[in-house]
This record gives C-alpha cells, structure tokens and sequence, in this order.
C-alpha cells in the first residue's frame, strides 16, 4: 500500500497527462489490428516499443522493478503483469489485457484494454462486457467531495450482482511523473469510506473481474498473477482527474 502524500496536480501539470495519455490511448488502438490468432505477445511488445520510441517516448514497464518488458500481456487465467515472449500465440478465443503506459515529458499514461481474439464464446464475451462496464461505473463516482470506497463499491456492486468478483490483491493507484504512489484505488469498498477526492488529484481506476474467485496466485517469475482457480480473469483501465464539477479521463485518444 502507498502512503505517501497525495499530490494535487498543476493545470500545467495536468496538460502534461492528457498528452501522454492521449499517446497511450493510441498505442492500444494501434496494437488492436494486430491482435488475431497466430500472433506472439512477445510481436505485441516489440511494435509497441518500435511505435513508442518512434513517437519521441518511452516505455515506463521497461526495467520498473526489474519488469523485463515494455508491455503487459496478461491472456485468460492471467490477472495482470504477464510478461511478453515468443513462445505465447494468441489462439482463436482468447482473451488478452493490454496495458500500455508510454513516458512523455516525464509523465506517465496507464491505460489497458481486454480484447477478444477472434471469436469467444458468450460467457466469455460477457465478462469482457461486464469488466468494461465496471470501469466506466467506477469513474463515474468521482467528483469532487466523492470517497474512494464510492468508486471500490461501484465496481463490486455491479461486478458480483453479475456472478463474477472483484480482485482485491491489486488497485488502482496515483500517477503523475511516478508510475505508482498516492492514493490507492481499490475496486471493491463501502460508499463514505476512504480518503475523500479533491480537484487535481489523478489516478488509475483498473478493475481486473475475474470469472470465479477472486484469488490470486503469483507464478515463479515473480510478477505473473493468475487466477487460482485459473478461470478467465478481464481487466479496462483509464487514467483520471477529479476536475472541480466531476471528472475527466485523461487516457483517451485525441
């Protein structure tokens, strides 16, 4: 858990993390064609680098902690931090997270994506579904004088009335010109709850829904988190600000 002090971001400072989640939000779409059967993540990782470095940023995964690649690639059982290699093809009816968050000026913008490759079948459609609806639930309790149990109660409300639960082992977090720090943003909660939301602060909101329980596993690479009952787990997540009447997210193509 993070605890250090909650930053309030500058106007300036907020205009630096729209663009760099603008290029974010156009990394994925321009990963998207390539997400087909037959592709390796290890392909996925090596354009997003190849597009990132073209647009004059960097790869905040690359090295963070000893991450040893520029993407997360985290397909079906696998919650988050699934590492790209050339061995893993993406096979009709796979899901996959992509989590991008390229470095512009010194800024981070985090966002992912869960695809379904080809053609999946309906509960799995139905999970991608739901997962992306929670997210955009989440963001829409922030507000200024909002709390974070607001948004964490948002998600699990909708996400378990759907049969589905939340993960509790990771949260969303705050971002700024570092990748991780104040608040923690968890996606299950009690509304009033929490430190309360005030104009400037940006976070991550990444609900990761999984089909069964919620319970996670940490393989031996140290950073891969599957399901422990290895069923499908999904995951959408946006960078935010709490503007002075609401919200805006800031990881969208523009």
């Amino acid at each position: 858990m993070t605890t250090e002090p909650i930053v309030i971001l500058s106007q300036r400072e907020i205009d630096k993390m729209r663009q760099a989640g603008s290029l974010a939000a156009k990394l994925l779409q321009h990963l998207e064609p390539m997400v087909k059967p037959g592709v390796t993540t290890l392909e996925l990782n090596d354009e997003a680098e190849r597009w990132t470095q073209a647009q004059g940023a960097k790869s905040a995964p690359l090295g963070y902690r000893g991450f040893p690649k520029s993407i997360c690639t985290s397909i079906n059982e696998v919650i988050c931090h699934g590492i790209p290699n050339a061995k893993q093809v993406l096979k009709e009816g796979d899901i996959i997270n992509i989590d991008v968050t390229p470095i512009v000026d010194g800024y981070h913008g985090d966002t992912s994506k869960t695809f379904i490759v080809g053609d999946a079948a309906p509960k799995v459609q139905k999970l991608v579904e739901v997962t992306e609806k929670c997210l955009y639930l989440g963001i829409s309790e922030v507000k200024p004088g909002a709390r974070v149990g607001d948004i964490g109660a948002a998600i699990q409300e909708y996400a378990e009335a759907q049969g589905f639960s939340v993960v509790r082992d990771f949260v969303g977090h705050g971002i700024n010109r570092i990748f991780h720090t104040a608040p923690d943003i968890p996606h299950y909660g009690t509304r009033g709850k929490g430190k309360r939301l005030r104009p400037g602060m940006v976070f991550t909101i990444e609900p990761m829904i999984n089909e069964g329980t919620y319970e996670v596993e940490m393989l031996s690479d140290g950073w891969t988190a599957v399901t422990r009952d290895r069923k499908l787990s999904a995951q959408f997540e946006h960078t935010v600000v709490v503007t002075e009447d609401g919200v805006e997210i800031l990881t969208q193509a523009n």
